[in-house]
């Protein structure tokens, strides 16, 4: 494919050069012709322009040049930071698109609430833009939403999966299916829509349900299967958490006594201690394994979990169990080959008997004890932070939530700090809140305090952040810190480190995983209410002055 790249470096003239050889490596590895512009020299000739099916504008304004090309633009620091995905979506610009294609799409995310959505909405919009009909399913945090018929799935010419955690694809066996994160959806919907046109391979599932074609670490990383197993476990910590609260209320401390047997009080700590969180470790388990073995897996992997659970190795051990079952359950269905006749018998009998062995024997005789002696450590290692430690832990937690936003790196601090529930440590917990309701909170404030600092647009959508961050939805920053990532995003990540440094030093602890203040009235929700709300309300502060320190006044921006 012929492309071509202007790149208006400005001031930044070795950046320029950089990202040129930078872009010019990558297309030569995926077997493009690229010819480059920096700075206006040497200018592209009119045969070059001619030749080209796709451009790259770096740092530049719209160029009467490229009118009738497809052009993708970027700023400098974006193609530096990862010239081959510039590259690869440049060249799906100029993807084949004739008749308008009928398209059915599914978004997830770990928690079901904001990426969910956000990725319904830019693939809505991409679709109508690029004139194809589309219908998006999201399977958010009250299960699926707009839920797609047979008749929709029968018709559809393509099948999107935008999503972070595992999604069942057995109905649209036989379809041409593109899957994708979330991420792609939001950042650029019609590079995807583009992507998965070109790309899309049919589904065809065996019996189990699991793509002979390729193996499980092929398909979906370990962040995947991990951020899966999280997302079915978090209804579980939520509920138990809140049960247990209201016990304590309504009884005390001693709610769980057989002297108060048969109470209310009594009734509640059952059915959150004995009963939702003692489910925790098997469902995170039992998920892991399903993201990797597809249904399969769910026995295998619960039975690991509730191995773990028992043998004191926690959501430790239950991290591990669950790969185990995963990769071994689908090690197992490739190469256990019965013929067509039998192969049915594989997902309901061998497959769980087998996988269950695998991970019942290694989890007992190997894998049990020394977990659950690392978590024992770990466990009271966090308990006697105090001083320095814990102010450092409260901060490197609170940096990872304001890092990216529900990202990678958010969800790996927040994954962390919900899995210590089941050991009764809380004190992360409430750190990850409340450092992951500082940015929108901070972007709301500075928005009213600093408003010069932000276009007319900005400072509408800082109301509706503002709301965001209430309910411990930190995306509600996404759009402020993709607009301005240098200037907004350390700004972010040092009101929260402030947050979760206070939460932490404070010794808060939180039995709840979501919810934000909406959950905080609720009795023994949080211990030191006070300091909690000071670490929320300081971290909220600092953003918002780092913000007015970082950014420029908006008609500076916008020039």
């Amino acid at each position: 494919m012929n492309l071509i790249a202007i790149i208006d470096a400005g001031e930044r003239s070795t950046q320029g050069r950089l990202a040129a050889e930078a872009l010019r490596q990558a297309a030569q590895r995926h077997g493009h012709a690229l010819k480059l512009e920096l700075n206006g020299a040497p200018p592209l000739s009119a045969i070059e322009l001619a030749a080209a099916q796709a451009a790259l504008l770096i740092g530049a304004s719209a160029d009467p040049r490229l009118d009738s090309l497809p052009a993708l633009r970027l700023s400098l620091d974006q193609a530096l930071a990862d010239p081959a995905e510039a590259v690869r979506r440049a060249a799906a610009l100029s993807a084949p698109q004739t008749d308008a294609l009928r398209i059915v799409a599914v978004t997830s995310c770990p928690t079901g609430i904001a990426h969910t959505f956000m990725a319904a909405e830019g693939l809505s919009q991409a679709a109508q833009a690029l004139g194809h009909a589309i219908r998006v399913e999201t399977q958010g945090s009250v299960g699926a939403q707009s839920a797609l018929s047979a008749g929709e799935i029968a018709e559809a010419d393509l099948v999107l999966i935008a999503a972070d955690t595992q999604v069942e694809l057995s109905r649209f066996k036989g379809k041409r299916l593109f899957q994708s994160g979330t991420k792609a959806a939001i950042n650029d919907g019609q590079a995807l829509l583009r992507r998965a046109i070109a790309e899309a391979a049919p589904h065809q599932p065996d019996t189990a349900d699991t793509p002979p074609e390729k193996p499980a670490s092929e398909r979906n990383g370990p962040y995947k299967h991990l951020m899966t197993g999280v997302s079915f476990m978090l209804p579980f910590v939520t509920a138990g958490g809140i049960m247990i609260a209201l016990a304590f209320a309504l009884g005390g401390i001693y709610a769980f006594d057989d002297a108060h047997k048969g109470t209310l009080a009594w009734a509640l700590f059952q059915i959150g201690a004995k009963s939702a969180f003692a489910l925790m470790v098997p469902i995170l388990a039992g998920y892991i394994a399903y993201s990797i073995a597809n249904r399969p897996g769910i026995a295998p992997g619960m039975v690991g979990g509730m191995l773990a659970a028992s043998l004191g190795s926690g959501f430790l051990g239950g991290i591990i169990a669950g790969f185990i079952a995963g990769y071994g359950t689908d090690w197992l269905n490739r190469k256990i080959q019965l013929g067509r006749n039998l192969d049915g018998l594989k997902p309901v009998l061998i497959l769980p008997v087998l996988g269950a062995l695998l991970v019942g024997l290694l989890m007992i005789y190997v894998i049990g004890g020394p977990v659950a002696a690392l978590l024992g450590m770990l466990t009271e290692a966090l308990k006697s932070l105090q001083g320095s430690s814990a102010l450092l832990l409260g901060a490197i937690i609170g940096s990872m939530m304001a890092f990216d936003m529900g990202g990678p790196v958010n969800k790996a601090a927040y994954a962390f700090s919900t899995g210590l529930i089941a050991s009764q440590v809380y004190t992360p917990m409430a750190a990850a809140m409340a450092a992951g309701m500082t940015p929108p909170l901070g972007i709301a404030l500075a928005t009213k305090l600093f408003a010069d600092r932000f276009t007319a647009d900005e400072r509408e959508a800082g109301k509706a952040a503002g709301v965001l961050g209430l309910a411990f939805i930190s995306e509600g920053a996404i759009p402020f810190a993709a607009r301005d990532p240098l200037r907004v995003i350390p700004a972010l990540m040092l009101g929260s480190a402030v947050a979760g440094a206070i939460s932490m030093l404070a010794g808060v602890e939180l039995k709840v995983p979501h919810g934000g203040v909406f959950v905080l009235p609720i009795p023994n929700a949080v211990s030191h209410l006070g300091f909690y709300l000071l670490a929320l309300l300081a971290g909220t502060a600092v953003t918002a002055v780092a913000l007015r320190a970082l950014k420029k006044p908006a008609q500076a921006t916008a020039a």
